[in-house]
């Protein structure tokens, strides 16, 4: 193990007495965090599935909803392969279970540790597996190179802020990026910095996102939420947001009524904050509705709070005007190109660097708008509100722009392909009997 590896696995260390304490901790809140804790450590209790095993990483809901066309892919091409799928947080095994049901194996990923991964591997035997965006763990990646099986970073992203963190602890991450089998970017300028990190020629196949359909089930859902929030009513949405901007979006609106009958739904990012803002509208005598209550919006109730999971489609399809949140206050924003696939006006905040390229193109297309800060999001809320025809040209500017960029998932798989044949098919292979 080289001496940088070591020192990040000595210093982890210290904290893997209170890991199991900080689950515990989550689990007050999003309960999926106390199940399996066993799994955090590699202790599975279930069978290792059939070989060949295909292992998709997504951390958390947006990457799991990124990996559905992959994971399509994939059983279309290998139909007797086991689909493994790992996440960290809960809610994106939550999202898995929505989105795969029992079409897949879900997993907790291990903590990071050379005896955890290595538990982890010898246990699902994986023949390949696939990291989506930016989940690079170095023990993880270095003991699935000493095991032989080939890791590829997919619809990779890396923003300029990672990069610099990264470029600081050259020592750790560029042999972590040297031992992937392959980096698949989702535009030149990630692939251009994860080169200059480390990656061997990294390539282009776009970012997959932009493949994912949104389901049936969702738009019914999403006409039921028109009806029961108010079918003639204005109706926007403040998505995906997190700590603190909440009370500036509404500081922002009480500066700036919005027009009359308009109803704002909020969507926090994080589950374990709906209480929260549960409470920021309370102690501003704000009545509000919670979307788990599955009870009709009277016309004098100007705010939804959408405390629910897996239901972000559906939001957005019953809404008139989005801001996706993230991105009033510096913390990257968050993907916009589900409700620009819904061909729904888009707002957004200036600190976008998690997603810099699906923005600037958007705003460059004409599908969505900057917003320097909350009040100019109020004004602009309140213009496209009173403007159908300005909606309209958004929308239809949106749904081009979507378009356009489909494919890349086809893409990914036709370089991802070749390279996994021989793997996979060695996986299928019989193991021989052992001779005396």
């Amino acid at each position: 193990m080289e001496l940088a590896r070591a020192l990040y696995t000595l210093i982890g260390s210290f904290a893997w007495p209170l890991l199991p304490l900080r689950l515990w901790w989550r689990g007050r809140r999003e309960p999926m965090y106390r199940s399996a804790i066993g799994e955090r450590f590699g202790r599975y209790r279930a069978s290792a599935p059939s070989a060949p095993v295909l292992w998709v990483h997504s951390v958390s809901v947006g990457e799991t909803r990124a990996a559905l066309p992959l994971v399509q892919c994939m059983k279309t091409r290998y139909p007797d392969a086991t689909i493994l799928l790992t996440h960290m947080t809960a809610s994106g095994r939550e999202a898995g279970r929505e989105l795969f049901g029992d079409g897949v194996v879900q997993a907790w990923l291990p903590y990071d540790v050379p005896f955890a991964v290595n538990r982890f591997l010898a246990h699902f035997r994986p023949a390949a597996g696939f990291l989506v965006e930016t989940e690079l763990w170095p023990n993880l990646i270095a003991q699935a190179h000493r095991r032989n099986v080939p890791a590829f970073l997919v619809n990779a992203r890396m923003s300029e802020r990672s990069a610099n963190r990264y470029a600081r602890f050259s020592p750790l991450s560029r042999p972590m990026l040297q031992r992937l089998r392959g980096v698949a970017a989702q535009s030149p300028a990630d692939a251009a910095r994860l080169a200059a990190l480390g990656a061997t020629a990294p390539i282009v196949t776009g970012n997959i996102k932009y493949d994912v359909s949104i389901p049936d089930n969702a738009l019914t859902l999403g006409a039921e939420f028109r009806l029961r929030f108010g079918a003639s009513r204005p109706i926007w949405m403040a998505a995906s947001t997190r700590d603190g901007e909440e009370a500036l979006i509404l500081d922002a609106i009480a500066r700036a009524p919005m027009p009359p009958g308009a109803l704002l739904i909020i969507v926090p990012r994080h589950p374990n904050r709906f209480t929260v803002v549960a409470e920021l509208l309370r102690s501003r005598g704000l009545p509000f509705v919670r979307r788990s209550e599955n009870a009709a919006v009277p016309i004098d109730i100007n705010v939804v709070l959408g405390d629910s999971m897996g239901e972000m489609s559906a939001y957005y399809a019953a809404s008139d005007v989005a801001f996706v949140g993230g991105s009033l206050l510096p913390l990257g924003g968050q993907n916009l190109i589900e409700p620009i696939a819904l061909g729904i006006p888009v707002l957004i905040g200036p600190h976008t660097f998690n997603f810099a390229e699906a923005t600037a193109g958007a705003i460059a297309a004409g599908a969505a708008r900057p917003v320097a800060d909350a009040d100019e999001l109020a004004r602009s809320v309140r213009d496209l509100l009173s403007d159908p025809s300005r909606r309209q040209a958004m929308g239809n500017a949106a749904r081009a722009f979507h378009a356009a960029h489909k494919g890349a998932v086809q893409r990914l798989w036709s370089w991802l392909h070749p390279q996994i044949a021989a793997t996979v098919a060695a996986a299928r292979a019989p193991t021989p009997p052992d001779r005396d």
